[in-house]
């Protein structure tokens, strides 16, 4: 098992972002994204708080640096403030399974991202796995019209287009997080990111006026019970063994073990939502992943 220890991490992640998602989805369409958004930051830093504290010796990230503080803070708003905003707005229009299938747009936005800012190199196999990404992903959302003169999406356009958006903070919020981080510690990097993401949603509940219904939020059991649940195991768990998957195994391998999200939440959405899923959806899935894997393990 110890030699082991790497894949087997990276696939509790994989594990563990499948709940978050699916109970994030069930207490966005509760108690609204923004609510969410607000209220799992907090639940979030709570955890991973307590678990530096242990670990560090203190409990906020006092000794990071100028430089650490304001690109790990730019990573928070751009990952966490507009990414997770459009992601848990797509979740209430086209539910968790196609916006992870979407998010799969993440890892080729941020290697697309690193080449432009940080001048790292794309080779002709990971552009290829880029378009085998969108090709795998274009599979299970389009469906053939019945006259048979062309397609069509098979979901809401304003949903999927959300979900990008939310891959495209996910990827960039990654770029920056990275640079940003350079030698410091990760769990208390992240702890930036939350901190400056609290700060981000402050702002923007304070400017919509949505306060009232951020503390209304909070007396939904059934809301906040997903909630926490989802913060548990997103922020806390699922940052904590992605970072011991990344630290026992190659860094390709640990990404493409987490990305099988998209398989793994088909048979809770079957069981739960009662979704129906097409064959073509599932083979979609696989190719999309596949190309992820294209994309790391060149």
């Amino acid at each position: 098992m110890q030699a082991y220890l790497g894949e087997f991490s990276a696939l509790l992640v994989a594990v563990f972002w499948t709940v978050t998602a699916i109970a994030f989805e069930r207490a966005s369409v509760r108690i609204g994204s923004l609510s969410l958004n607000v209220i799992r930051l907090f639940m979030g830093l709570f955890f991973l708080t307590l678990y530096v504290w242990i670990r560090r010796g203190m409990p906020f990230p006092t000794d990071a640096s100028g430089f650490n503080w304001i690109w790990l803070s730019v990573s928070g708003l751009v990952g966490f403030v507009f990414g997770d905003l459009f992601l848990f707005k797509s979740y209430r229009l086209i539910g968790s399974r196609f916006a992870m299938l979407i998010m799969t747009l993440a890892p080729p936005m941020a290697a697309i991202a690193g080449w432009i800012g940080l001048g790292e190199k794309l080779l002709p196999l990971q552009i290829l796995g880029m378009f085998l990404t969108m090709l795998g992903i274009s599979m299970a959302i389009f469906v053939r019209n019945v006259n048979k003169k062309g397609f069509s999406m098979n979901l809401s356009l304003k949903g999927a287009l959300f979900a990008f958006l939310g891959a495209a903070g996910q990827g960039i919020g990654l770029v920056l997080s990275k640079y940003g981080m350079q030698e410091y510690d990760p769990f208390a990097a992240t702890q930036v990111r939350l901190i400056a993401a609290i700060v981000g949603f402050a702002v923007l509940t304070t400017v919509l006026g949505r306060w009232r219904k951020v503390l209304g939020a909070t007396r939904d059991r059934k809301g906040m019970s997903a909630t926490a649940l989802g913060s548990f195991f997103g922020p806390f768990l699922g940052v904590s063994f992605s970072l011991l998957a990344i630290r026992y195994t190659e860094t390709g391998i640990a990404a493409t073990i987490m990305a099988i999200v998209p398989i793994l939440i088909i048979p809770p959405a079957v069981l739960l939502y009662k979704e129906k899923v097409r064959p073509l959806e599932i083979i979609g899935s696989v190719i999309s992943i596949a190309g992820v894997a294209l994309l790391f393990l060149v």
